[in-house]
């Protein structure tokens, strides 16, 4: 665990902490439930497993509306709990990164309880007066839909919220508020944890004149959001001192990195680049933009491309807790249960792109997302949007762990979220003692990742290939390997390719990959 330097092309396990290991038969995961699956995680041969938010909360947004940054939340356990696990995870070899939310508060937050008032927190929040006819400010649109101001009776005045209502926007061009927040963060580095996964970082500054966005060139669907053009509302370039601190501050611990979550807005690949090069900012980056994204030929042979850039460190996660899983978003056989061979080709492809990677909790087993009824709903998004967006919860259903027990092992009672009969067919328990299935080839895939350097530290050298194949080469001073894809459910002739790599099958099948060491060149040590 001594490495300064683990965080490079490290493997991150997210764990969404309500969904993981119910241990006190409440129906909501809790942090004794995850220490003890601790070894199931270090068994997949991960480098690290990101928690999200545990903090104080009124759940509002499930965990991501916090309402104290330093209480760990009753529904999850204790502060014991929170060290137990970090020291039971630094004991398997793990390193612990948790969220940061650090763009907003609950409206329950002791600093906006005061700020409304007019307190020692006046200015930590964005405030604003309205327009002479009573409207707010400005256009500004909220994610989750609607105006992005709320009025505060109390104060007299409009408080600007990207998400929720309940979701208020700091004012980080307060240096009062940096500084809080960063004391935050000592908090938690003091008591050990390995680093921050920083929630929403595009939204960190505004423009302090509040000056209204322009439409979109296009846009359309129920999600008013996506017809703005987010000139002014996010993207400041304010937020680049704000990350600069923060990474005064994790510089001070050795080892202890930052992973920076980047909006899907236009330029997100460049954003990341941004907010990684050198060592002034973030450690490394991921966006959300292949999240977003539907399959295409195209849109893949572009993440290669973007893989093959020699700046920054960026991170490739596919799947997490606020979208549709990729075993369905990306299955190319709409209607239909995606092949576990599609299964095994995502996540192979994912772990041989140059970079980090984050594998979230379920995508191991080809899990897809759970088809809910409005009435088992959660989540506020969903609810409001129901039946055109049905919202993240499909996402978020519990760890299914034994095929043949009750609610899949999860919980001894009926959890927060049902577990679909699907999801117990690909329990864990069913899974590990099958070596062809999606859990086995996952952990084979790691262990090669993690044995071949080319694969951890090499370059990467796209190649532009005909539909459906994708293919790079991943080379670095001692070895050279061709990786290539067959993103379709029919067999492809490699009879032109051979030539490229000894031991290269004459056909690819359906949803199958092909690697071959073209040339080993091993240096003197």
């Amino acid at each position: 665990m001594a490495d300064p330097q683990w965080w490079r092309n490290a493997t991150i396990y997210q764990v969404y902490p309500r969904s993981f290991a119910d241990s006190n038969g409440d129906g909501i995961g809790d942090l004794p439930g995850l220490t003890a699956r601790l070894p199931y995680i270090a068994d997949l041969g991960v480098d690290a497993v990101w928690l999200s938010p545990v903090f104080l909360s009124p759940q509002k947004d499930f965990g991501y509306d916090v309402a104290d940054h330093t209480q760990i939340d009753p529904l999850f356990g204790t502060m014991d709990d929170f060290d137990h696990l970090v020291e039971g995870a630094h004991a398997l070899g793990l390193r612990v990164l948790i969220d940061q939310v650090w763009s907003h508060t609950s409206t329950r937050h002791a600093w906006f309880r005061e700020s409304r008032l007019r307190g020692s927190t006046a200015d930590w929040y964005v405030w604003a007066d309205p327009r002479e006819d009573g409207t707010p400010p400005n256009n500004w649109l909220s994610v989750f839909g609607g105006s992005a101001w709320t009025w505060e009776p109390r104060r007299r005045q409009f408080y600007l919220h990207h998400f929720l209502a309940d979701q208020p926007q700091l004012n980080l061009h307060n240096p009062a508020v940096q500084d809080a927040l960063l004391e935050t963060g000592r908090f938690w580095l003091d008591r050990g944890v390995d680093g921050f996964r920083l929630d929403a970082i595009d939204f960190y500054a505004h423009d302090p004149a509040l000056r209204p966005n322009p439409p979109a060139a296009c846009g359309a669907g129920p999600k008013l959001f996506g017809r703005q053009h987010h000139a002014h509302d996010m993207l400041h370039p304010a937020r680049f001192d704000f990350l600069a601190r923060i990474r005064a501050l994790l510089d001070g611990y050795p080892g202890a990195m930052t992973l920076g979550e980047v909006s899907s807005q236009d330029g997100a690949f460049d954003r990341c680049r941004d907010y990684t090069a050198g060592s002034r900012h973030l450690h490394m980056a991921y966006t959300l933009k292949p999240l977003r994204q539907g399959f295409s030929h195209a849109a893949m042979q572009a993440l290669v491309d973007e893989a093959g850039g020699q700046n920054g460190q960026l991170c490739w996660s596919f799947s997490n807790h606020d979208v549709e899983r990729a075993a369905g978003r990306w299955n190319p056989l709409p209607g239909q249960p995606a092949d576990p061979r599609l299964i095994r080709l995502l996540l192979q492809f994912q772990l041989s792109l140059r970079g980090g990677a984050c594998l979230y909790q379920g995508e191991e087993l080809g899990l897809e997302d759970a088809a809910l009824e409005e009435g088992d709903l959660r989540d506020p998004f969903g609810i409001a949007y129901w039946p055109d967006y049905k919202g993240r919860d499909g996402s978020r259903t519990p760890m299914p762990w034994h095929h043949d027990q009750q609610h899949g092992g999860f919980s001894s009672v009926a959890p927060w979220l049902p577990v679909p009969d699907a999801h117990r067919d690909l329990a864990v328990s069913h899974q590990d003692v099958c070596q062809a299935s999606s859990l086995n080839a996952c952990r084979r895939f790691l262990r090669y990742r993690r044995s071949h350097s080319a694969m951890r530290h090499g370059a990467l050298h796209p190649w532009h290939l005909a539909e459906p194949l994708i293919g790079f080469i991943r080379e670095d001073a001692r070895e050279r390997i061709v990786c290539l894809f067959n993103f379709s459910a029919g067999s492809v002739s490699l009879r032109d390719l051979r030539k490229l790599g000894a031991g290269l099958p004459e056909m690819l099948g359906p949803f199958g990959t092909a690697f071959a060491a073209v040339e080993m060149v091993y240096s003197a040590d």
